[in-house]
């Protein structure tokens, strides 16, 4: 595709790109019980403080049972129904254009737009991705590249539709390409089928377009293959550099190889935002980042931005995610 680059990331720093591999497991060491369930809720509980309480849900207890594929068809349908946020210009260069359920982001740049993944299906896509694009100035015709954080149907669901209309490259990670090919975590009617396999992001890899390169982290636990995106963005005349976190939700069931991903990703990127100054945390769902809450907040003022969170505080949202993953992990080993 003219103008659009891709290569392999040279080593940011060795940490930053082998650490899934190397970080140990924090609580390793430590014996499952009711004591060590507590102890890791509390220590979420304060590195949540009391700005990022919406993280603290996933410190709850999982259900006793898997749910059904009616009930997950249940719950998807409530959640779809659910009216769409405005879309929004929330940087210079990165607008929201998702859904009550799910985000969708778009980062503007001179050769293009990158969208950061596509919603459950192709009424979504047009309804909410589309028709959100062009009202906040946006020309859809210029999507050049979606890159699909991991290969669940409310994140590629509208992929099809959108490459269909606009020869758009599809970035995921392979893990996640196979699984899509293979036996999918979940199924259901209300999402789009699963796209056709494009590019495979490595750990590290940057694609670059127009001049703004997205760096693609493989953070695995949500799924075997999620990516979480890394790049810049700007307002009034200041740079800030974004994390959006791949997949939050420990939704996977008792899995602890799962678990123990997860926390090694939370806790490598932990790192990573600390040596690269990350300051703004997104996610891929409004209800992991309070995203329509600062948006109400962005069309009432701008000083200081609701999103610049501040790197400290995005390293807390790391400590919550991997705690309560901790927590959860301990609870599977004692039932």
């Amino acid at each position: 595709m003219k103008n659009f680059k891709r290569s392999i990331a040279p080593l940011l720093a060795t940490l930053a790109l082998t650490g899934c591999a190397t970080a140990p497991d924090p609580a390793s060491h430590s014996v499952p019980s009711d004591k060590s369930i507590q102890m890791r809720v509390d220590k979420a509980s304060a590195a949540a403080a009391s700005d990022l309480t919406f993280l603290l849900p996933l410190c709850k207890a999982p259900a006793a049972t898997e749910p059904s594929p009616e009930e997950i068809n249940k719950v998807i349908a409530t959640q779809i129904a659910r009216p769409a946020p405005p879309p929004m210009k929330v940087f210079d260069n990165l607008y929201f254009v998702g859904a009550a359920w799910s985000s969708a982001w778009a980062i503007d740049t001179p050769e293009g737009i990158i969208l950061l993944d596509a919603l459950n299906n192709q009424f979504e896509a047009a309804a909410v991705i589309e028709a959100g694009m062009r009202r906040v100035g946006l020309d859809p015709a210029r999507i050049r590249m979606i890159v699909v954080s991991h290969g669940h149907g409310d994140h590629y669901g509208g992929v099809p539709y959108l490459v269909g209309k606009y020869k758009a490259r599809v970035v995921m990670s392979d893990l996640d390409w196979t699984m899509t090919e293979t036996k999918l975590d979940f199924a259901s009617s209300l999402w789009g089928a699963a796209p056709k396999r494009d590019v495979s992001a490595r750990d590290g890899e940057r694609v670059t377009l127009g001049g703004t390169t997205v760096t693609l982290y493989l953070t695995p636990g949500h799924t075997v293959g999620t990516v979480s995106p890394v790049f810049d963005v700007t307002a009034a005349g200041q740079r800030h550099r974004v994390l959006l976190w791949g997949g939050t939700a420990f939704n996977f069931g008792d899995k602890p190889d799962r678990l123990k991903s997860y926390i090694e990703s939370a806790e490598r990127m932990k790192t990573i935002a600390r040596q690269q100054g990350i300051d703004v945390l997104i996610s891929n769902h409004p209800g992991w980042d309070n995203a329509v809450q600062k948006m109400n907040q962005l069309s009432k003022a701008s000083s200081p931005h609701p999103f610049v969170v501040g790197t400290p505080a995005v390293e807390r949202a790391m400590t919550v995610m991997s705690e309560c993953a901790q927590a959860t992990r301990d609870r599977y080993a004692i039932r």
